[in-house]
């Protein structure tokens, strides 16, 4: 298994830091049992991939101040929380554990958890909204992200896998591909195109970025699926074992566990080869963290891959 690659630890410090501060500047205007719900689940650790993975793209297209880039990463942390507060939700997963601690809603209540959910959604987008960048690239962004959250993206993706359970063997692999670039893959990939464009990168650079993050996306699901029946609650840090007791369509249940790690395989060699195009541009690149970053995506994705949890 690979070990978590230093910059992904070393970004989701820089992270914390900055949402502890957002986080700690609303503390006399909001109310505190629900400060505390958005603090509980924004703050309790997690991978941080996809601020990682907009800082990284940020970096690779030649992105020079992290700074400039860090409000996206926020907001798509942010985003990101949301879903997990309410995919755990009695109406949804009904889930108890999440990162090693109970669930939100476990933690509180079930009425708080879904204000601290549609409150984390929110200011996302404040988030965004508010950060320095030019008005027409943050206008692309906003729009972009709320097409890769809502109906469209992951809302929608929410909505198929939810019809799977019911559908069961009327589910094909063409199915549960199209729910997960959708439900995990659709923020993914905006994290990865969001990076690219806040650092003014080309046409090609987007590309390569959005190719990237599209097959991550893909891999970073099946990774999660095999998980899911390879590892425990405590290893996971989430309880183990919840597809297959919910009837869901994932890529184990349809294709079993080798040829879901072959899968897994074909979509990291695709990573691999959507990252070529940034490796070529960095090596004509005179600054070390343009050469850094592009070789810190194929790293990424190695670890997505070979994650244990």
């Amino acid at each position: 298994m690979s070990a978590t690659p230093e910059m992904l630890l070393r970004y989701a410090t820089r992270l914390e830091a900055a949402l502890t501060a957002e986080l700690d500047q609303r503390a006399p205007l909001v109310a505190e049992r629900l400060l505390a719900a958005m603090r509980y689940s924004l703050l309790a650790g997690g991978k941080r991939v996809r601020p990682a993975l907009l800082l990284t793209c940020y970096a690779a297209c030649g992105g020079r101040d992290p700074a400039q880039a860090m409000p996206a990463a926020m907001a798509i942390e942010a985003m990101h929380t949301y879903s997990l507060i309410h995919d755990d939700l009695p109406c949804m997963d009904d889930d108890d554990l999440r990162r090693g601690q109970p669930t939100c809603h476990k933690q509180f209540d079930e009425a708080t958890a879904v204000l601290a959910g549609d409150a984390l959604q929110s200011l996302a987008y404040e988030w965004l909204a508010a950060s320095p960048l030019d008005s027409e690239l943050c206008c692309q962004l906003l729009h972009s992200l709320t097409i890769a959250a809502g109906c469209r993206g992951m809302v929608g993706g929410q909505m198929l896998d939810m019809a799977a359970e019911q559908d069961g063997e009327g589910i094909d692999i063409l199915a549960v591909e199209r729910i997960h670039l959708h439900k995990t893959g659709a923020l993914l990939r905006w994290s990865c195109e969001a990076g690219a464009r806040i650092a003014g990168a080309d046409d090609a650079q987007l590309a390569a970025c959005s190719r990237y993050g599209k097959a991550v996306g893909l891999l970073f699901q099946i990774a999660d699926d095999i998980l899911d029946v390879t590892a425990s609650s405590a290893a996971l840090g989430k309880s183990a074992g919840k597809d297959a007791a919910q009837n869901k369509a994932t890529y184990v249940s349809l294709l079993g566990l080798p040829r879901a790690r072959e899968l897994a395989d074909e979509m990291h060699a695709m990573a691999v080869e959507a990252c070529a195009p940034l490796q070529r541009a960095a090596d004509d690149h005179a600054e070390p963290h343009v050469k850094q970053s592009a070789a810190d995506l194929l790293q990424l994705a190695d670890y997505i891959k070979e994650r244990e949890k």
